[in-house]
């Protein structure tokens, strides 16, 4: 997009534009000798070039022409680009879309690095390739004539050194907004080699998806891999410090000196040959642009550069256990014991407990024949388990046993002598919560192990399932209002009785998912229908099913309701949080339409030890993310790296509180009364934001972050006005322009 190529020493205000017309691989501002881009290239070779962009502007505007980036996209939003830029070739009138041959580059992944440490998951090498390849198809499918210049994403982590030296004066604080993830981690830290270790997969998997030989499979189209950016050397001063001159006043996007450089690496790329094309960035280096020559007179291929694919990677082994890797550095708990819930660091938890179903009492969690389907895995399930370490065994207590060694109360084993906390009945309902929590209670007061009054405990309630299944056998027993009452009454009793809580609701799943999972077995034909009958005896589009799907989202929505409200904010350690991460749930798939059956046991209903693991990661996840920003779909997809760590911006298990900017006050109103369906809160001291209910909480902290930035951007203003700029003619020419 340009962002800043063009921009003022000094004035960093000047990043937000967009200079088109000088972006190294498609900007066509003036001509070669005074600015050097792939299309100026070009333009020495054909005049009548067409398709570059002019000028400043966004992707939508006339001068844009095709030029599709658009800023601080990532490689999500590449197939949306692609369909854009295909859709302007076609209706551009200069444009003959199937005779005309065009070079299309594609260059993203640079802002997927940025954010990856907010979400692994969404920004893993898998999606990343998953996105890019989704692209590059619709190009092969659609665009005729077409060689793709797929750029390697840069070595990214050389760019920190500008942030290093405070006497080069970058807007260091800027860029850790643009670039957290790349910036903020401390030099020789986990956090920063699991940086190096996704821009290495970024590149290599781009090479293993070209080498597939996907796209070499008619005369007319090809991608080729220009790999420059694979190493990248940061041009220093005489005096050893980076030279800030390469770089836009943010100290974060390229200046045009350096995509000067750009355009002539990736006009030479293209002209070597694959398996000899130079894989490495030096900005201090004079580069001297290539000439095509008798004996060479074509852009490379695959096919012209007399050049075998390496082919796929090696089948990789099987998987062994449903382990995680853990790469949390900060595990100390808090200085002193808190007294408030929303200052709860991981470390602090002394407790873990877990009510709920055969969810979480790991029913048929390993099981491999209908006669283990009725054993309860339970030092395996995905809330409250403790088998063996978070290494092998994947549960919300096996990550928190990583920052406090001396957990109690989970469980281990089969079946009931090793439960703990686990209070968990297979078959259970929602009614029979309030039972499970009358046990717990008693459980906890009777250990000898726990300090009842000063221990902090975590418990996990997961319950809904076995309503709606056989919702259509008792509509009013089990009705949403029923649902959300039962909870409320089980939740009051935890907030009456338990000191120093904090309580995890799992929204409920959209159980309709559970059709699709089918199996040609005894266990998954009859078993399933049993199970859930209401659900899966149903057919596809009678009035029977669209009445369940409605009732399901009438329980999301009964305990979102419940749960947003003040009922449980009267106590300082007490706090029911939602994790919404099944909200919008789904069964993962291996192939067209088929279910990947390995995330369930045998009956194609209970789930296995590999569903139990990826549910405690995206548990643990949730809690990580404040409320109203949590993630409320499941993405199951087996990486070993997908844990989240408690950041030092934001050290505590989020609430509804903490997920808030302003300091609270306190106030007092009034109790609730078990039996009811009422709303009220307990009396007694409850938090509320300083702000009168008039003035939303966020208005506040909008308005002071704006004034900051107002007084930032001023200064950078002063500081731009006042700056001497010398501009040397011969300079510009040396800088910009370039000699073929």
């Amino acid at each position: 997009a340009g962002n800043g190529v063009g921009a003022r020493p000094n004035n960093i205000l000047d990043v937000l534009r967009q200079y088109r017309g000088l972006s190294w691989s498609i900007g066509g501002d003036e001509n070669l000798t005074t600015v050097t881009t792939l299309p100026n290239i070009l333009r020495h070779f054909n005049p009548f070039l067409t398709g570059y962009s002019v000028g400043m502007g966004k992707q939508d505007t006339p001068q844009a022409s095709l030029n599709q980036a658009v800023a601080g996209d990532k490689s999500n939003d590449i197939p949306t680009q692609v369909r854009a830029l295909v859709a302007r070739m076609k209706n551009d009138s200069r444009i003959n879309f199937e005779s005309d041959w065009k070079v299309i580059t594609v260059f993203i992944g640079g802002n997927d690095m940025c954010d990856h440490c907010y979400n692994s998951l969404y920004y893993s090498v898998e999606n990343y390739i998953r996105n890019v390849r989704e692209g590059l198809d619709y190009l092969h499918k659609e665009a005729p004539r077409a060689l793709v210049n797929l750029v390697e994403p840069l070595h990214i982590t050389p760019l920190r050194i500008m942030h290093v030296d405070a006497s080069i004066k970058c807007p260091t604080w800027l860029v850790n907004i643009l670039c957290p993830c790349v910036i903020s981690p401390k030099s020789g830290s986990k956090a920063l080699q699991k940086v190096e270790d996704l821009n290495r997969s970024y590149q290599r998997l781009l090479s293993e998806l070209v080498e597939s030989n996907r796209y070499d499979t008619r005369s007319d189209f090809t991608v080729v891999i220009q790999p420059f950016f694979r190493e990248v050397i940061v041009p220093m001063l005489p005096d050893g410090r980076p030279d800030r001159s390469f770089f836009s006043p943010d100290c974060f996007h390229l200046s045009q000196k350096s995509q000067t450089l750009m355009a002539r690496a990736l006009w030479n790329n293209m002209l070597e040959p694959l398996g000899n094309k130079t894989t490495s960035q030096n900005f201090s280096a004079e580069i001297s642009l290539k000439c095509p020559s008798k004996t060479s007179p074509y852009i490379r291929t695959y096919h012209n550069s007399n050049y075998t694919y390496a082919g796929p990677s090696p089948t990789p082994g099987p998987i062994t256990n449903w382990g995680s890797d853990f790469s949390c550095v900060d595990v100390a708990p808090s200085n002193t014991v808190p007294t408030s819930v929303h200052k709860l660091r991981p470390a602090d938890i002394k407790v873990v407990a877990a009510l709920g179903d055969s969810s979480t009492a790991g029913t048929g969690a390993k099981a491999k024949h209908l006669f283990n389907l009725n054993t309860e895995y339970k030092g395996i399930s995905w809330s409250i388990g403790g088998d063996k370490t978070l290494q092998s065994v994947t549960t919300l207590p096996n990550i928190l046993r990583m920052f406090n060694p001396s957990l109690k109360g989970f469980s281990k084993g089969q079946g009931s002598m090793q439960k703990g906390f686990n209070m968990a009945k297979p078959g259970a309902k929602t009614s029979e919560i309030i039972t499970q929590v009358q046990d717990l209670i008693k459980a906890m007061r009777g250990d000898k192990k726990v300090n009842f009054e000063k221990d902090w405990k975590l418990v996990t309630i997961f319950i809904g399932g076995n309503d709606l299944c056989n919702y259509c056998n008792d509509q009013n027993n089990l009705s949403p209002k029923n649902y959300s009452h039962n909870l409320m009454l089980s939740l009051d009793m935890l907030y009456k009785e338990v000191p120093r809580l904090l309580v995890n609701v799992v929204e409920i799943l959209q159980i309709e998912c559970l059709r699709v999972v089918k199996k040609n077995t005894l266990g998954c034909r009859l078993l399933q229908r049993v199970s859930c009958p209401c659900v899966i005896t149903v057919d596809e589009n009678s009035p029977e099913f669209e009445e369940i799907k409605r009732i399901n989202h009438e329980y999301q929505a009964e305990i979102q309701h419940l749960i947003s409200g003040s009922r449980y904010d009267g106590k300082e350690d007490f706090a029911v949080v939602l994790q919404p991460f099944l909200h919008n749930s789904f069964v993962p798939y291996i192939g067209e339409g088929e279910a990947d059956t390995s995330f369930f046991s045998v009956d194609c209903f209970h789930i296995s030890d590999r569903a139990h693991a990826e549910m405690a990661i995206a548990l643990w996840n949730n809690m990580l993310e404040p409320v109203g920003r949590k993630q409320p779909y499941n993405n199951f997809t087996h990486d070993r790296s997908k844990i989240h760590c408690p950041s030092e911006a934001h050290p505590f298990i989020f609430t509804k509180l903490n997920s808030l900017q302003s300091p609270p006050v306190t106030t007092t109103t009034a109790a609730p009364v078990s039996g009811t369906t009422t709303s009220s809160s307990p009396e007694t001291t409850v938090l509320v934001p300083m702000c009168s209910s008039s003035v939303p909480v966020w208005v506040v902290v909008v308005v002071l972050f704006v004034s900051v930035l107002a007084s930032i951007a001023a200064t950078w203003i002063i500081l731009s006005c006042t700056q001497h700029r010398r501009n040397n003619i011969e300079n510009i020419v040396e800088i910009k322009g370039t000699g073929l």
